[in-house]
Parts: C-alpha cells; sequence; structure tokens
C-alpha cells in the first residue's frame, strides 16, 4: 500500500525552507520526496512516467483537488527529452508552484511579457491538459513582444517559488541532471499559458507515457542522486 502524501508537511516545510528556517525543513522535503521514490521505485506507488514537450520526466506523485506534488526530472541521458514541444519555452502556470531542488543546478529565467499587437513577437496560447496527458493549444487573440528579466539559479537543497501567471523558463544546464519536488495549488478561474508563433493554428500534442520498468528505473537513478542529502 502506497502512504499518503502529507501536503501540509510539504506545504509548510517549503515556506521554512524559503524563510531560511534551517536545515530540518530541507531535509523533511528530501524525506518525503525519497519516501515517493522508493514506493515508486518498488511498484507500491503505481504511477507512470511522463515526458513533458519542455523536456523533463515528472513523475505524478499525488494530485487532489487544487494541489498536487510531482518530481520533475530533467537528465541529459534520458531519451526523447523533447516530448513534441510546439511552442517556446516560455509559459505560465495556472497554479501557484513551490519546488525544493534535490540535485543539480535549476534557473528559472523571468521573462517581461508586454501586449504589443502591431509588432508582436509571439501568440499567448492556452494550454487545455486532461488526464489521458494529451495537451490542446489554443492561440488566443493576445500578441506580445518577451525580453527576458532576471535569471535565478537553486541548486540542491535550495528552494524556490513561482506565482501563477508568471512567465518564465525553466533552465538546466546542457549535459546536465537535476530534479526537484513539487508542490502546486491551482488557482480557480486561471489556464496554463505558452508562447508560441503568432501565426500558429489549434493543435494538439500527446505527451508520451513510460512504462513501469522505465518509470521504476527513472525513481531508483533519483534515489540514488539524493543519498547524500542533507543533514538538519
Amino acid at each position: 500500500m502506497r502512504s499518503p502524501v502529507d501536503y501540509g508537511l510539504i506545504e509548510r516545510a517549503m515556506a521554512e525552507a524559503g524563510a531560511g528556517a534551517g536545515g530540518g525543513a530541507v531535509t523533511a522535503l528530501f524525506e518525503a520526496a525519497a519516501s515517493a521514490l522508493e514506493e515508486i521505485a518498488s511498484g507500491r506507488r503505481r504511477l507512470r512516467a511522463v515526458r513533458h514537450p519542455l523536456g523533463f520526466l515528472c513523475l505524478p506523485v499525488q494530485r487532489e483537488e487544487d494541489r498536487g506534488v510531482c518530481v520533475h526530472v530533467f537528465d541529459a541521458e534520458a531519451p526523447g527529452r523533447a516530448a513534441g514541444l510546439t511552442t517556446s519555452r516560455v509559459h505560465a502556470h495556472s497554479w501557484d508552484l513551490a519546488s525544493c531542488v534535490l540535485y543539480g543546478r535549476v534557473g528559472n529565467l523571468r521573462v517581461r511579457v508586454r501586449d504589443r499587437p502591431h509588432e508582436p513577437t509571439h501568440r499567448v496560447y492556452e494550454v487545455r491538459s486532461d488526464a489521458s496527458a494529451v495537451d490542446v493549444l489554443l492561440p488566443t487573440p493576445r500578441l506580445v513582444r518577451c525580453e527576458p528579466g532576471p535569471e535565478e539559479t537553486s541548486v540542491g537543497g535550495e528552494t524556490y517559488t513561482l506565482p501563477a501567471g508568471d512567465f518564465h523558463a525553466t533552465v538546466v544546464p546542457p549535459g546536465t541532471a537535476a530534479a526537484t519536488l513539487l508542490l502546486g495549488r491551482t488557482l480557480p478561474g486561471r489556464c496554463d499559458l505558452s508562447l508560441g508563433p503568432v501565426h500558429g493554428a489549434p493543435h494538439r500534442v500527446v505527451r508520451q507515457t513510460c512504462d513501469a520498468a522505465q518509470t521504476a528505473r527513472t525513481a531508483r537513478t533519483v534515489l540514488r542522486r539524493i543519498d547524500g542529502r542533507p543533514s538538519p
């Protein structure tokens, strides 16, 4: 039997770690990640890793109502990293994000987006996802120009947050591996957005689902790499 995810514990630990409350909060996050990964590796927690179009493997640990916990794995050695990306890597979530880096370096490039209907570089697309791992991308009337803002880099044992609606791109150095434990809380009335071509058409992207062996192998790889997790 799988153990239920303690959303409250993870939420409190993310907040405490982000406020610099000490190593105990970070250790709690690593232990929560390790517990879930051990259940995935053994098959007690039945799920399948999904190859996200933005180039990482998602282990959807648990999702209930407006909250969800995932482990995201960025691995230069994983085949098929870009699973059908049809827009840019710049996107905005419909949910508030809090994340702890388990290992590696993860950068978040903030992107300034301004409405420029007469000289746009991109169109804003609405992304509608369903439980069958299908994304429907719908062009909106919004035409914009974007320019890179500051990049914030977090390393193993550090946390970061991103509010819903903020456009950004995730950056992992080429040829390196990283993983994060992520907590998301969906906000009512929001939708996921992506920046894409000005003249793009509505289309669908089907995310690739890994089999049980690939999923377990991914969980074991992450567990091996976080063996040296920090002490309280």
